[in-house]
This record gives C-alpha cells, structure tokens and sequence, in this order.
C-alpha cells in the first residue's frame, strides 16, 4: 500500500502518503492502517518516524488511535475531525476574526435551524427537550461547566437533526471556536438563553420552520453583539 520514503522529512512523506490515498479513496472512513511495525517496513523508515506521522494526522482529525488488542490508526469518519483542528489554529492566528467567527456563526446556526426543523424526528426533538431540561437543573445547581457542555451538545444535536455531514462538521468548528473566543473575553449575561431555548423548541414541535429560523437569528445576532462588544473592551483595557 505504502512506497518506502526516501526524503530528509521522513514523517511528513508519510502523512502526505496517507492523505493522498484518503483523498484517492483508497482508504476510507473506519479503515484500519497496519501495525506499526508493518507500517516502518512499508515507509523503509524507523517507528518513531511513523509514530510521529501518526500523532501528527490524530490532532489533524484525520485518524483516531485505539488503544487495546483490537486497537490501532484508524481512519477518522469523514475526516470530520479536522475542521475545528484547522479552524481553531486559524483563529489563533489571527486569520479568522471575531467578526468573522460571530458572522459565520449567525449564517450557519440559522441554516442548521431551518433543515433541522423540516427533517428532525419527533425523538430528536424529545432528545433536544431533554437537553434543555438538563441545563435548566444545571443553572439552578450551580454547576456551571455542566450547562456549559450541555449548551454546546444542545447546537450539535440542531446540527445532527440535519443529517448533512458537512454542516455537521462545520457547526464542530465553529463551537469549538466560539469557546476558544469565549475563553478570551470577560463573561457576558446568560439570562436570555434558556428562555429562547424553550421558544424554539416550541417552533421546531409546531414545524414553524421560518419561525425557528428568525428566532435563531434573534438570538445569534443578539450573542453577536455581545460577544463583539466584550472583544472590543478587552482590546481596549490594555491601552488604558
């Protein structure tokens, strides 16, 4: 499967071989690579070559390492993984702004909305309730990491409704993003969220799917400006 590698880079000619045959087809969603050892063979290279490539195409998104005697490299489903990879280290470069991500944010979440209201079941609906509820306890406890989790979970189920692959992935990096901007700014006020929430889950039982759509839309716009305004007093407070 593999031809021996003869560059000055050995882990890199590696990764590069195993995306081109991912990207050929050759290797597929849930594949199993060889053994290490078979694979040092393969590449004509040492295991701490191919361990390295390994790692580097996990953090990618692109493999998932089982440990155990059915362990092993495994071909990430749909390389799905990669997205919020590549997204976050693009927003710690400075190439996607907060203005960018917010935006992006309102575009996404009101599409997601609109597909999720028209193919969701009626289970993940109950599914969505039971999220909702779930975070409403964890407001009223106090825990605040665990109503953290559960708003994210509460966007990805929106996004699996959909049954699109690709807005499934989009809608991970765009969440893992807005937590790696959250985490930047001073808190904003929460009190408006589980209120929505309950709208909407209204609209998506009803089949409004132009209501829900406008009431994600509200609500986006609504964090947006928040968000941004949080953004524009931290980069203030330094010159002050």
């Amino acid at each position: 499967m593999f031809r021996p590698v003869t560059g000055p880079r050995p882990a890199t000619e590696i990764i590069q071989q195993i995306r081109g045959l991912i990207h050929d087809q050759r290797l597929r969603a849930d594949d199993r690579l060889p053994p290490e050892r078979d694979l040092a063979e393969q590449f004509a290279v040492s295991r701490n070559s191919v361990r390295q490539a390994l790692r580097s195409l996990e953090e990618q998104g692109l493999l998932v390492i089982r440990k155990g005697a059915t362990g092993g490299a495994f071909i990430q489903g749909g390389g799905a993984g990669a997205v919020p990879t590549l997204m976050s280290d693009l927003f710690s470069l400075g190439a996607i702004r907060p203005q960018d991500l917010t935006e992006v944010r309102v575009l996404v979440g009101v599409e997601v909305v609109r597909l999720a209201c028209q193919r969701g079941t009626d289970e993940e609906i109950d599914g969505l309730e039971q999220n909702v509820e779930a975070a409403d306890a964890a407001v009223k406890s106090g825990d605040l990491a665990l109503r953290t989790e559960l708003n994210l979970e509460f966007h990805r189920i929106l996004a699996r409704m959909t049954g699109n692959n690709l807005l499934i992935a989009i809608t991970d990096g765009v969440i893992a993003t807005t937590q790696q901007f959250v985490a930047r700014i001073s808190r904003t006020p929460t009190s408006y969220v589980m209120p929505f929430r309950r709208r909407l889950l209204k609209l998506l039982r009803d089949r409004d799917v132009e209501g829900a759509a406008a009431e994600m839309r509200r609500h986006l716009l609504q964090q947006q400006r928040l968000y941004l305004k949080a953004a524009a007093n931290l980069e203030e407070s330094p010159r002050q």
